[in-house]
C-alpha cells in the first residue's frame, strides 16, 4: 500500500516567504525521481527549480501558474512505495497522518545550495466538513490541481456551500481581503463551485474605490470631464515587487546626495583596442570600468561600507562585491561579482559574461544576487548620458556611467573631438561628506582619462 505524503514549499533562503509558481514540470500521474525538478518558481530574487525530496507518483499538485504560495504551503504529494493503480487509491484518501509520515525515500536535499534539512516543518491540515459539521478552525490548505477526469481520484473535496464557510481555499486571498477590509462573503467567486479566487478579490476591491470615487448625481455633470476610467492594475511582486520595496527603502533611510563629472574616456577606448588586439581572451569595458572602482575603492573605503543606525555605527567592508545592474526581460537585477578587488581584468570580463547570461536566462540563484557592497551602473547601454542613481540599499555609493561619444574638447589647448564620458557618483552622506565623495569620483575619471594611472597601484 503506498503512502501519500505531502511536499511543500521549501524556504529559499535570503529571508523570502513567497514564490510564485511559473512552470509546472511534472503532471499527475508522472512518476517523479528523488531530488527531481517538480515545478518551477520566482521568488523576489530569482527564478527557481524545486526538486522533489520524495520519489513516486505524483497524485495532485497545489496551485495553477501563476499562483503565489507562501512557504510551508503544499506544492504537491506524492505515493510512495506503491504501483500507479495503488497511488489513485492513496490520492483518494490522503490524511494529515500520511502526509506528514517521514519515509526512507527522502532525500533531505530539498535545493542545492541551500543545506539540507528533513521534512518541511508540519502544518495542520483542515478537513472540509457539511454546513452541519463544525466549521474549520483556520484557512485550508490551497486547492490541489488534479488530474483530468478520466484519471482523477473518485472524491475531491468540494469548496464549502453558500451558506456554510466562504468558499476560499488560499490563505493569500484571505489575508489579501483582510488587510484590506472586504467581506469575502460579499464577493462572487469565478472558480469552480463558486470558489473565490484572487483576481475575484482584486476585482471586489477595484469596484470598490471606483464606486468610492463617483460623484453623488448632482455633481456627475460638472464633474463628468474629469471622470477618468479606474487604470489597469499591475500587482507589485516577483522581481517587480521586490525593485520597489528596495528602491522605497533606499530613498526612505538613506540621505542621499549625487556629483558627477565628464571625462575624456579615449585613451581607455584605445587601451581596450590595444589588449584585444593583442591576443588572448577579450577584455570587457565593463571589466575595465570594475578594475576601476575597485583601486578607487582602496583609497577610499567608507564607500565600500554600510550603516548600522541599531548600533549607530559605520561597518567598512573589508572586501569589494561589485553588484552591477543589469535589464532582463523580467526587470531589473543586479547579479554580484564576489571579491571583485581580487580579480584580474580577465576574470571580471568571464564573471560579467556568465552572470549577465545567467540573468537573461532567468537561472541566476538568491546568491548571485545579494551580498554586495557598491555597485556599478552602466546606464550608457540605453543610449542616455547621465542620470542619478538610487543607491541598492544597504550599499553605501553607486557609481553610474553614461554613453561614450564623440565630443567637442579641450585637448592639450586644442579643440578636438574625444570619446567623452559622463560619470556620476550617488553616496550615503552618512558614510562620508562631499570631499570624499568628489576624491573617488576625480579618481575615477583620472583613471578613464589616463589608465596609466593605474599601474601605480600594481
Amino acid at each position: 500500500m503506498a503512502q501519500v505524503l505531502e511536499f511543500k514549499l521549501p524556504d529559499l533562503g535570503e529571508g523570502l516567504t513567497e514564490a510564485e509558481i511559473v512552470r509546472w514540470l511534472v503532471n499527475v500521474g508522472d512518476v517523479v525521481a528523488i531530488d527531481q525538478p517538480v515545478v518551477e518558481v520566482e521568488t523576489a530574487k530569482a527564478m527557481v527549480e524545486v526538486p522533489c525530496p520524495y520519489g513516486g507518483v505524483v497524485t495532485a499538485r497545489f496551485g495553477e501558474e501563476g499562483t503565489e504560495l507562501p512557504v510551508g504551503s503544499p506544492l504537491l504529494t506524492v505515493a510512495v512505495g506503491g504501483t500507479a493503480e495503488s497511488a489513485e487509491s492513496a490520492a483518494a484518501s490522503v490524511s494529515a497522518e500520511a502526509a506528514a509520515a517521514e519515509s526512507s525515500e527522502y532525500s533531505g536535499n530539498v535545493l542545492v545550495g541551500y543545506g539540507t534539512a528533513g521534512p518541511a516543518a508540519r502544518r495542520r491540515r483542515v478537513r472540509h466538513e457539511s454546513p452541519a459539521g463544525r466549521a474549520p478552525a483556520q484557512a485550508p490548505a490551497p486547492a490541489p490541481v488534479l488530474a483530468p477526469a478520466a484519471s482523477a481520484p473518485a472524491s475531491v473535496p468540494a469548496p464549502a456551500v453558500a451558506d456554510g464557510p466562504v468558499p476560499v481555499i488560499s490563505p493569500l486571498v484571505r489575508k489579501l481581503a483582510r488587510d484590506k477590509g472586504l467581506d469575502l462573503r460579499e464577493v462572487r467567486g469565478s472558480g469552480p463551485d463558486g470558489l473565490i479566487l484572487r483576481a475575484d478579490v482584486e476585482s471586489a476591491l477595484a469596484a470598490a474605490v471606483t464606486v468610492a470615487a463617483a460623484p453623488a448625481p448632482a455633481a456627475r455633470a460638472a464633474t463628468a470631464v474629469g471622470v477618468v476610467a479606474a487604470g489597469e492594475r499591475i500587482p507589485l511582486r516577483g522581481i517587480r515587487g521586490a525593485v520597489a520595496d528596495k528602491l522605497s527603502r533606499s530613498r526612505t533611510e538613506i540621505p542621499d546626495a549625487t556629483c558627477w563629472v565628464d571625462a575624456d574616456a579615449t585613451a581607455l577606448m584605445a587601451a581596450r583596442a590595444a589588449m584585444n588586439a593583442a591576443g588572448g581572451p577579450k577584455v570587457s569595458l565593463l571589466a575595465l570600468l570594475a578594475r576601476i572602482c575597485t583601486h578607487a575603492l582602496a583609497r577610499h573605503p567608507e564607500l565600500n561600507s554600510t550603516v548600522d543606525m541599531a548600533a549607530r555605527e559605520i561597518v567598512r567592508l573589508p572586501s569589494v562585491h561589485l553588484g552591477f545592474a543589469a535589464q532582463t526581460e523580467r526587470g531589473l537585477v543586479v547579479p554580484v561579482v564576489r571579491d571583485a578587488g581580487t580579480r584580474t581584468t580577465e576574470s571580471l570580463t568571464a564573471e560579467f559574461a556568465r552572470l549577465t547570461e545567467s540573468a537573461r536566462q532567468g537561472t541566476l540563484t538568491p546568491g548571485d544576487l545579494t551580498g554586495g557592497t557598491f555597485t556599478l551602473n552602466n546606464y550608457g547601454v540605453f543610449g542616455v548620458d547621465g542620470s542619478t542613481p538610487i543607491i541598492n540599499h544597504p550599499e553605501a555609493a553607486m557609481l553610474g556611467v553614461g554613453r561614450i561619444i564623440p565630443k567637442p574638447w579641450v585637448h592639450e589647448g586644442e579643440l578636438a573631438v574625444r570619446q567623452v564620458v559622463q560619470l556620476s557618483l550617488t553616496f550615503d552622506h552618512r558614510v562620508c561628506d562631499g570631499g570624499t565623495a568628489g576624491g573617488f569620483l576625480r579618481y575615477v575619471a583620472d583613471c578613464v582619462e589616463h589608465p596609466a594611472v593605474l599601474l601605480r597601484t600594481l
